[in-house]
């Protein structure tokens, strides 16, 4: 049985008195026990800061991107090893990265192997344009980013790997995929999975969707069969509506 994984990723918004003001919200709506893994994804400078409240509410912390790298002279880069003193996710292959900064799969790649390398557990990201979804390439742009990524590392080391699927055309946008969209992706992605690796490990792996997911569309996506969580971007920045999103994993 797969634990929903409900995460909020904040981008690169926020004051340090919102991020306070947020988790604080988010503590006195969510019980510190829960049958669904909470995850907050702050910008990099509220890592420190929010690690303890969050911890102490029975939240996860993670991270929105590292480094290939786990030190040197790569000025404005912040590593995986630094993060595995206060994170236990880190995001790679984020759609932003991959189509406003350039980040081709071979960075994400690279990125994937910095934070298995250092004890943390991604949150690999893949999804399609919509011109690819339009040319009837959605599938294979899905498994071209999966096979990138993962080929030829050991089904052992990704025990903890959570995948999202973001549709591009979706984030942002409030045009959220259909359930019928949401799932067969995902079922497509637990398929590939299983062709990498073996259906035991398919059916281990976490699928998250992502793409304007909010309070009233999260009962739907997250009641499909081979949808595990949410990966969830402005939404999550209201603490009350994030917290119906969580309710509706539990639901």
């Amino acid at each position: 049985m797969r634990k929903a994984i409900v995460a909020g990723n904040w981008k690169m918004n926020t004051s340090l008195e919102d991020a306070a003001s947020i988790v604080g919200t988010l503590m006195q709506l969510q019980a510190p026990k829960s049958n669904v893994e909470r995850v907050i994804i702050p910008p990099f400078p509220w890592i420190v800061p929010l690690q303890q409240p969050l911890l102490d509410g029975g939240f996860m912390l993670g991270a929105q991107n590292c480094a290939i790298e786990d030190q040197g002279a790569f000025t404005g880069e912040v590593s995986a090893a630094m993060l595995s003193s206060f994170c236990t996710y880190v995001i790679a292959g984020h759609s932003e990265r991959r189509h406003i900064f350039g980040e081709t799969d071979k960075v994400v790649r690279g990125k994937l192997q910095a934070i298995l390398r250092n004890g943390l557990y991604p949150v690999l990201c893949v999804g399609e344009l919509l011109d690819e979804r339009d040319a009837g390439q959605a599938f294979e742009v899905v498994e071209r980013q999966l096979v990138a990524a993962l080929s030829g590392i050991s089904k052992d080391s990704l025990s903890e790997l959570v995948v999202a699927y973001e549709p591009v055309w979706a984030i942002g946008t409030g045009r959220a995929a259909t359930p019928d969209d949401a799932q067969e992706m995902a079922a497509h992605i637990r398929g590939r999975l299983t062709a990498m690796f073996d259906a035991n490990f398919a059916q281990s792996i976490r699928i998250q969707y992502g793409g304007s997911v909010n309070a009233s569309n999260a009962g739907a996506i997250l009641s499909l069969p081979d949808v595990d969580g949410a990966l969830v971007g402005g939404a999550s920045l209201k603490a009350e509506e994030f917290s119906r999103i969580i309710d509706a994993a539990l639901a």
